[in-house]
């Protein structure tokens, strides 16, 4: 899962980077309105995580003009506006989801997984497939009832293939979805990272579409 950071706090940006990098998310960090609408028009992420009170642009109008052009991006926005006007006017802009700081990683995690699935359209906390299921909070595989040990990278696939079952995925999709800007990317990553899968999970899971990517139908 990739996600896009909007917050000029600095030491909270890295707090906020250093604990969803540790669950397996890929982030990107920009600290002023401008840049951050300038990476929502040339990038794909799966939520955004939007402060209000930033330089060049307020969030609100970052909101507003990605609802004026038909964006669904998942968004939470992560302010200290903590009035009962402004989580209203923040929620009718178009936010999802409303939280205060000071807060708690576990609970902003919480939000971002209940946001992501929702736009996937299930309603279900656990990724459910033939044999298999995955907990995205607990990060873990269970395969015909017993616990598979992936990496952590492969599971970070895996539940993108699986959250895009009859969809295929290019290598470029998928190594969007596993790094941020500043994170060097292998060559043949993605290759690695499926082989493994398969050696796990049985050849006939993932399937390799020649010259377009992967899909599990």
């Amino acid at each position: 899962m990739r996600l896009l950071l909007i917050e000029d706090d600095k030491l909270l940006a890295n707090g906020i980077q250093t604990g969803l990098k540790q669950l397996n998310y890929a982030i990107d960090w920009v600290i002023d309105g401008e840049s951050g609408e300038h990476a929502l028009k040339i990038e794909t992420y799966d939520a955004l995580i939007l402060d209000l009170s930033l330089p060049k642009k307020d969030g609100l109008e970052i909101l507003k003009d990605l609802r004026s052009r038909s964006n669904n991006i998942p968004v939470i926005i992560l302010t200290a506006r903590d009035t009962i006007t402004d989580k209203i006017t923040g929620l009718d802009s178009g936010a999802d989801d409303y939280l205060v700081k000071p807060f708690d990683l576990d609970e902003l995690t919480a939000r971002l997984r209940a946001l992501i699935r929702r736009q996937s359209g299930r309603s279900n906390p656990l990724i459910v497939y033939e044999n298999l299921q995955l907990d995205p909070a607990a990060q873990t595989l269970i395969k015909d009832g017993q616990a598979v040990i992936l990496s952590a990278r492969e599971l970070a696939i895996l539940q993108t293939l699986l959250e895009n079952t009859g969809k295929i995925l290019s290598r470029n999709s998928l190594e969007e979805s596993l790094y941020g800007w500043n994170e060097m990317i292998e060559s043949n990553a993605v290759e690695v990272h499926i082989h493994n899968l398969r050696k796990k999970l049985g050849k006939s899971l993932i399937k390799t579409v020649r010259g377009l990517g992967y899909i599990i139908k």
